[in-house]
């Protein structure tokens, strides 16, 4: 008889021994594997952002940020992310109460300021290259839009993402893998609204203030 079946600690006489038990639930497996995927964006974030920090000063006499950025225009796109933040709350508090309505209005309304967000960046880059801004003029400029372009990426994921997941809840209700679902997607907006607070300090507050 193995060790593991005779050695057991006092008052767990009805404990399964480690060796008989089986694999872990789906929910946690779900779980762990995608805070590891949310730590492996944040790691690739921290490179983007330490590769800009590097290179920001490198503008081979072309434009810099107090140059190229709008103050109006760089918190107009704050603004609608941020509050895009908060919309998606209150639709995760709308799921936990079964509330259809409330759902999919606060989903909409989270989708809205996304693609806003995600508009106003188009915007912003189209005017940079029509001025001359490109990637390829200086090294600050392509550590630019390396790390917003990654940034709006993500962004860009994410409302395909919550379009997928308010289609499953329309067509299969509240299930708990769907649940689990808008759950992760939720961890997913809040960090890209954390990452953008960091990328609006250092690229835009900064930019601006040299």
């Amino acid at each position: 008889m193995s060790l593991a079946e005779n050695v057991r600690a006092p008052g767990n006489e009805g404990e399964v021994p480690f060796s008989q038990r089986g694999p872990a639930p789906i929910e946690t497996v779900a779980s762990f594997g995608f805070w590891l995927f949310l730590l492996s964006d944040v790691v690739m974030f921290s490179g983007l952002f330490a590769a800009y920090a590097v290179l920001a000063d490198h503008t081979a006499g072309g434009p810099d940020g107090e140059k190229l950025f709008g103050r109006g225009y760089v918190l107009l796109e704050t603004a609608c992310l941020l509050f895009s933040s908060f919309t998606c709350g209150l639709m995760a508090l709308a799921i936990e109460r079964r509330s259809p309505l409330p759902t999919y209005l606060w989903a909409i309304v989270t989708f809205l300021l996304g693609a806003a967000f995600l508009g106003l960046e188009v915007r912003e880059f189209t005017r940079m290259v029509a001025e001359g801004a490109a990637p390829s003029r200086s090294a600050f400029l392509s550590a630019f839009f390396a790390l917003i372009g990654c940034h709006g990426l993500h962004v860009f994921a994410g409302l395909l993402w919550l379009l997928t997941m308010m289609a499953q809840v329309v067509a299969k209700g509240y299930r708990e893998d769907i649940l689990r679902r808008i759950l992760c997607f939720n961890l997913f907006w809040h960090t890209l609204d954390i990452i953008w607070v960091g990328l609006f300090s250092l690229v835009y507050l900064v930019g601006l203030a040299l």
